[in-house]
């Protein structure tokens, strides 16, 4: 079934008027009939089931069969912390931690990044990460789409996690294992969890020292060192099914 996202006031009544680009899609790519139905969702957590009713110029005109369809959100909110990797490695990062249930990605600078983003080169990226954020979250089936925020520095990063839940930082030369369970038996407890991940050459020591500071937790991710878009969606793989399993 084909997944639209809609600003909530496109809702009248009982009736959905889709407008912009997905006008043309629905009606000359996807060559979709009156009578057909699809997914609407309003980037707010409300899913409709509909069908189609109508077409005009600017508008693809439905009708609301069930309001309560889909359900498809964790019951906490997953913010990554992703320490900006090299290459096109972010674009891949988000679709994937989208489709696994995240909140939010917040890009972060770290020292030891080796990208560099000023402030017209961020806007572009932020633009395109946004759209593969809509992207993955209409192929994924979800309710909102999450956010992608601007570039912050390392200490922003942690003052942004001061009210959270739960508070995590995967790092290679934690071993700990019994307190990561320990941790991570607790998830289902909690309401926003702040996830941070280093770039390719890891977290620099001072760093790890003022997460801990700041009542991160050092988590192992077990006995491999695991890249840095592996390491997000690891974490991120359990802590959805944690959430999934209550």
């Amino acid at each position: 079934m084909h997944h639209f996202f809609i600003s909530p006031e496109s809702k009248i009544g009982n009736q959905i008027y889709i407008k912009g680009s997905d006008v043309n899609h629905i009606r000359n790519v996807l060559r979709m009939k009156e009578g057909e139905q699809l997914l609407i969702s309003d980037g707010q957590g409300n899913d409709y089931l509909c069908q189609l009713t109508g077409f005009t110029d600017t508008e693809v005109i439905s009708e609301i069969l069930d309001e309560e369809y889909g359900g498809t959100e964790l019951d906490a909110k997953l913010y990554l912390f992703q320490s900006l990797p090299k290459n096109d490695k972010m674009e891949m990062i988000i679709q994937k931690a989208v489709e696994l249930g995240v909140y939010s990605v917040v890009p972060v600078k770290t020292s030891r990044c080796v990208v560099k983003l000023d402030e017209k080169k961020a806007a572009s990226k932020i633009k395109r990460w946004t759209g593969i954020s809509e992207s993955a979250a209409k192929q994924s089936r979800r309710s909102i789409i999450p956010k992608i925020e601007n570039p912050v520095t390392f200490k922003e990063a942690i003052d942004m996690v001061k009210d959270f839940d739960m508070k995590i930082i995967p790092y290679e030369n934690y071993k700990d294992m019994e307190e990561t369970v320990r941790i991570l038996n607790d998830v289902e407890k909690k309401e926003k969890i702040g996830i941070f991940i280093g770039p390719e050459g890891g977290f620099a020591p001072e760093e790890i020292e003022m997460a801990i500071q700041n009542g991160i937790s050092p988590i192992s991710l077990g006995k491999r060192i695991l890249r840095t878009e592996t390491a997000g969606m690891a974490i991120l793989s359990v802590l959805m099914f944690r959430l999934e399993n209550k």
